[in-house]
C-alpha cells in the first residue's frame, strides 16, 4: 500500500523534499501543488535572470517529475482553490513548503510612501512572475535598503550594460526598463557593521567587476572583509555605489518631490535624499495561509503536518539548505506515516479542468526556449492566460 503525499508549493524546498521521498520509497504517491502554473517557484522567479548557472537546478527537479514520477498539479492555489482542511482529509501527509513571497515592511514611518518599492515586487517584475505589477520609475538616485544577496542582485542587474546582460532570461519589457533607467548614483544602508554583511563574497567580487560600477566605502567601514575592499579596489566604472553601514533607518518622508530616509549612525542622525528607495530585508507569508497557526501544529506533531523551507524557517537559507533539510524531513515522514486507503489523494481533483501538469510545463519550456533570442537564453511566457492556454491553441 503506498501513502499518499502532499506538497505544497513546487520550488526548491517542494522539489528537493519530493525527490528525497521518492528516492526512498519510489511506490510513493507525491503530488506537488504550485499557485503558478509553472513549476520551480524561487528557481524560476526569484534567482536572478543572469545566475544561469544558478537556475540549471531546474534540470534536476524535472527529472523528479519525469524519472521519479512524481506529479505536479498547477494553477491551484491553497487556501482559495482547495481548502487545508480539503487536502488534509484527501492525503496521508502534507508539507508545507510555499516560501514566503510578501515584502517584510520596513517597519518605520512613512514606509508606505510612493517611491517605496519592495525588493520582491521588483524582482517579480524583472522577473515576468504573472502576478507581477508594473515596473516602477527609480529616477536618478535610488536608495536600497538592506546588504544581502537579493540587494547585491538588485544593484548588478541595475548597474549591468546590455552587453553584460548576454545570455540571461530577461524579458524584452525588462530590458527596455532596464536600458532606459537614468541612475546617476546609487546608496546602499545597511544597519550592521561591513564585517557582519550578510552578502557573499562571491556576489560582492561579481559587482566590482562591472564594467559601470564604481564600488565606494565611507571610513565607518573597516571591518569590511577582503572580498568588498578588493571589490572596492577593482571597481573604476562611472556609476557610484556608496555602501553605509551601521546606518539604522528611522523615518521616511516626501520633501521638495523626493524622498528623505532618516538614519541612526555612530556620529549622530544623518539624511540621505532619494529618488525611490527599495527595501531588500527579507520576506513574510502573503496571508494566503494562516502561517502562524500551521506552524504551531506542525511543531505539535499533532500528525500528517510537515513544514519546510522559508515557509518554517523565515526567509533564510540558500538552495543547498533546502536539498539538506529536505533530506532529514523526508526520512522522517517516512518513519512517522501510515497509509490510510481510503484517501483519495490526487483523485480530489479529477473534476478540476482549471488545473495543469508537468506535460502542459514542458510545452510552454519548449516554447519558451524556442523564442529565445541570440541575446537571451529564453522568452519568458508571463501572461497567466498564455500560461494557462493549452499547447494545441498557444500559435493558433
Amino acid at each position: 500500500m503506498s501513502a499518499k503525499i502532499a506538497i505544497v508549493g513546487a520550488g526548491p524546498s517542494g522539489c528537493y523534499t519530493a525527490q528525497a521521498l521518492l528516492k526512498r520509497a519510489p511506490d510513493l504517491e507525491v503530488d506537488i501543488l504550485d499557485a503558478q502554473p509553472v513549476p520551480y517557484g524561487l528557481v524560476r522567479y526569484g534567482v536572478a535572470a543572469d545566475h544561469q548557472g544558478t537556475k540549471g537546478v531546474a534540470r534536476q527537479f524535472a527529472r523528479v517529475f519525469t524519472r521519479q514520477n512524481a506529479h505536479f498539479i498547477g494553477n491551484l492555489r491553497v487556501g482559495r482553490d482547495v481548502s487545508m482542511e480539503e487536502l488534509r482529509g484527501a492525503y496521508d501527509a502534507v508539507v508545507l513548503a510555499a516560501g514566503l513571497s510578501a515584502d517584510r515592511p520596513l517597519g518605520i514611518p512613512g514606509d508606505d510612501l510612493p517611491g517605496v518599492i519592495g525588493s520582491g515586487a521588483l524582482t517579480r517584475a524583472l522577473y515576468e512572475h504573472p502576478e507581477a505589477q508594473a515596473l516602477p520609475e527609480l529616477g536618478e538616485a535610488p536608495v536600497v535598503i538592506g546588504t544581502g544577496n537579493v540587494a547585491i542582485d538588485i544593484l548588478r542587474l541595475l548597474a549591468k550594460t546590455p552587453e553584460e546582460l548576454k545570455g540571461s532570461d530577461l524579458g524584452p519589457v525588462p530590458t527596455d526598463w532596464l536600458a532606459a533607467r537614468k541612475i546617476r548614483r546609487i546608496t546602499v544602508v545597511g544597519r550592521s557593521t561591513a564585517g557582519a554583511a550578510k552578502f557573499s563574497p562571491v556576489m560582492v567580487k561579481e559587482l566590482g567587476e562591472l564594467s559601470q560600477v564604481d564600488l565606494r566605502l565611507p571610513g565607518c567601514a573597516q571591518d569590511a572583509g577582503e572580498a568588498l575592499q578588493a571589490a572596492v579596489a577593482a571597481s573604476a566604472g562611472p556609476l557610484p555605489i556608496e555602501f553605509r553601514f551601521q546606518s539604522r533607518p528611522v523615518a521616511l518622508e516626501q520633501a521638495d518631490g523626493a524622498l528623505r530616509l532618516t538614519v541612526e549612525t555612530p556620529q549622530g542622525v544623518e539624511q540621505i535624499a532619494a529618488t525611490s528607495v527599495i527595501s531588500a530585508i527579507g520576506f513574510t507569508s502573503d496571508g494566503a495561509l494562516d502561517r502562524g497557526a500551521l506552524l504551531q501544529e506542525v511543531e505539535a506533531g499533532t500528525g500528517r503536518l510537515y513544514a519546510t523551507g522559508w515557509f518554517r524557517n523565515g526567509s533564510v537559507g540558500a538552495i543547498p539548505q533546502c536539498r539538506e533539510e529536505g533530506q532529514r524531513l523526508a526520512q522522517q515522514i517516512l518513519d512517522e506515516i501510515t497509509p490510510d486507503p481510503a484517501r483519495p489523494g490526487r483523485a480530489l481533483f479529477a473534476d478540476r479542468s482549471d488545473v495543469v501538469d508537468f506535460d502542459h510545463w514542458l510545452q510552454l519550456d519548449a516554447r519558451e526556449l524556442a523564442a529565445a533570442t541570440d541575446q537571451r537564453c529564453r522568452q519568458k511566457i508571463h501572461l497567466r492566460e498564455e500560461l494557462l492556454r493549452p499547447a494545441n491553441l498557444q500559435d493558433a
